[in-house]
């Protein structure tokens, strides 16, 4: 790969830069990825004038800019055995499932099956929603324009403004640096950038040895013929579990001498298009989202191996012979970064009991996935059967700030609990929580912590968030 070195030679002292303040206002939310939707949504319904800054050109984040799909299940689940020894989900409550994350999602999933943009979440789909990115860019840019939030683009946040009651963030643009100030900032940037710079203090990886999950380069593939590919599956049913498998065509390839697949399996999902399959088969390990260098390798790596992925699936697996890769994400998907610590750190031992908190503001029913930073292999650890866990206010509050929220999967969580609530329906989730409380925080004119519970979550019930027996 042609790039820098990363080794720094020395530096350079700058001269001084003036900025301008573009605009003052209650709620500042950075990042308009899913935590961002939730986040600047939640605080406007609560009555706050908002403002929403993303540094791509449309909205959306790891669902659209690294085309992250489809959303994961939001609904309580339990598990048998089928047979063969291999572990199947089933929803409970009579075959319908018991939805635990509602409010903004839900109005989001209802605008997208409008616009026949997504396949509406069920039994047959394991409660998972594949959705086509595109139409989620307008569903988005609908949402935000109804609630008459202001929006700002291609601005990349770049530095944090102390105040006691107004912070700001300053904005590297194409008109220069600017600045935003607000009475409360929310930090949904996923890497926890704003946090950061404000003096947060967090952590990075596993307690053992500091890695993170890897990155993956998601992909579309176009021309796939389902019906052939299941006619395969059903002579080989063996070879295929819901989503991933092709363990054999994997090893019959690597025999032939094509290159090594970075997964075990082949890990694809369906799409509203019939011929089309989003897959998520790249891996990219020892490589960090807060890097730049790190990041350039993962772009560089992921991409060759999409498309030796590509190839694999167009020369060996029935229904893809006539295939393409049709879109990869404007940038590979960042799964793990920093995690910011806050008042409290969720932990797997509070996912795996189901845990509840009085200061409960959203809830998660996604096991621990971990993606194995060393490279092939993934971790599942479910939930019990028809069981979530809480997600606290305490969470979203980082230590040593007072005007600023987390949202999204840099909240104060461990390792292992973050590997569940990472995924896009809880980042809304938390997102709508974190706006609701910023909201409170700017009317009130209050620090974060002075905000009184139970007004928050009479606001998100009112707004339609499911808090389950915590009201």
């Amino acid at each position: 790969m042609p790039s820098l070195k990363k080794n720094i030679l020395g530096s350079i002292k700058l001269k001084p830069r003036t900025a301008q303040i573009a605009a003052v206002t209650d709620v500042l939310v950075v990042g308009a990825g899913p935590a961002g939707i939730g986040a600047a949504i939640g605080a406007k319904r609560s009555g706050a004038k908002v403002i929403i800054v993303e540094k791509y050109g449309f909205l959306g984040g790891a669902a659209t800019a690294q085309l992250v799909n489809p959303f994961m299940s939001a609904h309580t689940q339990e598990y048998i055995l089928r047979s063969g020894g291999k572990l199947t989900m089933f929803p409970i409550d009579h075959g319908q499932g018991k939805r635990v994350i509602k409010g903004v999602l839900v109005e989001l999933i209802k605008r997208l099956l409008e616009k026949n943009g997504a396949i509406e979440p069920s039994q047959e789909t394991g409660f998972v929603m594949p959705f086509d990115p595109e139409v989620l860019k307008i569903v988005l840019m609908d949402m935000i324009d109804m609630e008459d939030i202001e929006v700002l683009l291609h601005s990349f946040a770049s530095e944090y403004l102390p105040d006691p009651t107004c912070p700001g963030v300053v904005f590297e643009t194409k008109s220069g640096p600017v600045v935003i100030k607000a009475k409360c900032l929310i930090d949904c940037t996923g890497d926890g950038d704003i946090a950061a710079l404000a003096g947060a203090p967090f952590v990075i990886g596993r307690d053992t040895d500091g890695l993170v999950q890897p990155m993956t380069l998601y992909f579309r593939m176009s021309g796939f013929q389902k019906g052939k590919f299941f006619e395969y599956i059903k002579k080989h049913p063996e070879q295929w579990y819901g989503v991933f498998g092709l363990w054999d065509l994997i090893k019959k390839a690597s025999l032939e001498g094509m290159p090594d697949l970075p997964r075990e399996d082949l890990l694809m999902f369906t799409s509203p298009h019939s011929q089309e399959v989003s897959v998520n088969s790249t891996r990219v390990i020892k490589v960090l989202g807060t890097d730049v260098w790190d990041l350039s390798r993962a772009e560089w790596e992921s991409r060759r191996q999409m498309w030796h992925v590509a190839q694999f699936l167009s020369s060996y697996v029935p229904g893809f012979e006539n295939a393409y890769p049709v879109q990869t994400g404007v940038q590979v998907g960042v799964r793990e970064s920093r995690r910011i610590i806050g008042d409290y750190v969720l932990t797997g031992q509070d996912v795996m009991e189901a845990r509840k908190f009085k200061d409960c503001i959203a809830r998660c029913t996604y096991p621990i996935d971990i993606h194995n930073p060393l490279g092939k292999g993934t971790r599942i650890e479910r939930l019990p059967p028809g069981e979530s866990y809480d997600i606290p206010l305490r969470s979203l509050f980082p230590k040593n700030c007072d005007r600023l929220l987390l949202a999204g999967r840099c909240i104060s969580g461990s390792h292992e609990a973050h590997s569940s609530y990472r995924i896009m329906p809880a980042a809304i989730a938390t997102g709508q929580a974190a706006g609701v409380s910023a909201a409170f925080c700017a009317i009130e004119n209050i620090g974060i912590r002075s905000i009184n519970l139970q007004s928050i979550q009479q606001e998100l019930l009112r707004q339609g968030a499911d808090l389950g027996d915590s009201n």
